[in-house]
């Protein structure tokens, strides 16, 4: 070391005899005295022999961690989850804790409705009739993109009176239109780092997005969808969190089930989930909502196409809420296909094949086959019904 000599003590020292020196045998230690006043830690031996323990332990912790991916016995894996809590249901089997559920939907069909209720359930620690809640009272951050304050306590009392009266636990958030974005940062890196924050400062584990598409405008495509994705993936690993998260569907067509196909930027979103469901319109009354899984990892799919949870929008005094009614299919709820109909959308077809669009994406634009769209053009007279464009 620069500018000090270690010197070990094993040398005679001055001042003995011969005789005392072959008597006496004087440990080899190191002069910690050296140090003092050099910049360098003035340290005892035990407290050195615990430092190099620390660093020994770290070094074999880094090479364990070394690399992209962490390598463990399926044994130890299993053994490790043991000491994890069991997931609870968060709003029936719909959504579970630690998970990012997403909830999809046409506009105006309810999401937010049901979102409020589902963040004002689990902030008073009481479930919604026939939707299990297991986990305990707690707080909600509800990021509401969608309502001004005005609209939301509109919905939440009689005639803008006898007010709904939420648990504290309940936090609504809303952007701050004095808010100003640090000349050096982009409008999503703000509304992220503001995320981070209040899951800090607030201490929150649930996390309810009204709606997905205010903090990325682009979610239909791929590549403007995952960033967004990982920033929540990556959010729920480092604190813990539930996430449930609205988005909406593109038009489509009220005759066919919903599917995962109808979520805007479906592949890339549907690969980041835990689960989804969505809502549904009833073609039998205008009221009427159905409820149906689409993705799951807790449970099985109990409310598919053949049981769906059907529901109805109600305001019975101050709080607008879904209400369960009853269970069927999904079949029950879809628009018939009348010969009108069906005349109208061969029509959209053969004005989409003078415009040269494929049959592939005519097929895809009206979410049926390829096959049903050589039928539809066979139908309307098409000379060649074999051409591709």
């Amino acid at each position: 070391m620069s500018g000090h000599n270690i010197t070990p003590n094993n040398s005679y020292p001055r001042g003995l005899n011969d005789k005392d020196n072959k008597r006496k045998e004087i440990e080899p230690t190191f002069n910690f005295d050296i140090f003092k006043g050099s910049g360098i830690r003035n340290i005892s031996p035990a407290e050195s022999l615990n430092d190099i323990n620390k660093i020994t332990s770290q070094t074999k912790k880094t090479k364990e961690a070394k690399g992209l991916f962490l390598v463990k016995p399926a044994n130890e894996w299993i053994e490790l989850a043991k000491t994890r809590p069991i997931p609870k249901m968060l709003f029936g089997e719909f959504w579970y804790e630690n998970e990012i559920c997403i909830l999809f939907a046409d506009t105006n069909l309810g999401k937010s409705i049901l979102a409020v209720q589902i963040a004002n359930s689990i902030s008073y620690g009481q479930q919604i009739p026939g939707f299990p809640l297991e986990a305990q009272k707690q707080k909600v951050l509800y990021y509401d993109f969608e309502l001004s304050f005005k609209q939301f306590e509109n919905r939440y009392s009689f005639n803008f009176t006898k007010h709904y009266v939420f648990d504290n636990n309940f936090l609504r958030v809303e952007i701050d239109p004095d808010a100003e974005i640090p000349n050096h940062k982009s409008f999503e890196d703000f509304i992220n780092e503001s995320l981070e924050r209040d899951i800090i400062s607030k201490n929150a584990k649930v996390l309810i997005i009204d709606n997905l598409t205010y903090l990325k405008n682009e979610t239909e495509k791929a590549k403007d969808a995952l960033p967004l994705m990982k920033l929540l993936k990556a959010l729920k690993s480092k604190y813990g969190l539930s996430i449930l998260a609205l988005a909406h569907t593109p038009k489509r067509d009220l005759s066919k089930p919903i599917t995962r196909n109808d979520l805007q930027g479906s592949k890339m979103l549907m690969s980041f989930t835990d689960s989804s469901f969505t809502i549904g319109e009833s073609q039998k009354d205008k009221n009427i909502r159905y409820l149906k899984q689409i993705k799951v990892r807790q449970s099985e799919f109990l409310y598919d196409s053949e049981n769906v949870c059907a529901c109805l929008i109600s305001k019975p005094f101050n709080f607008l809420l879904f209400e369960l009614i009853g269970f069927g299919s999904e079949r029950e709820h879809l628009k018939e296909i009348t010969e009108k109909d069906k005349g109208q959308k061969v029509a959209e077809v053969m004005a989409l094949r003078s415009k040269g669009v494929s049959k592939i994406e005519i097929a895809r634009r009206f979410g049926v086959s390829e096959g049903a769209i050589r039928k539809w053009i066979k139908k309307a007279g098409e000379i060649n019904p074999e051409q591709e464009i």
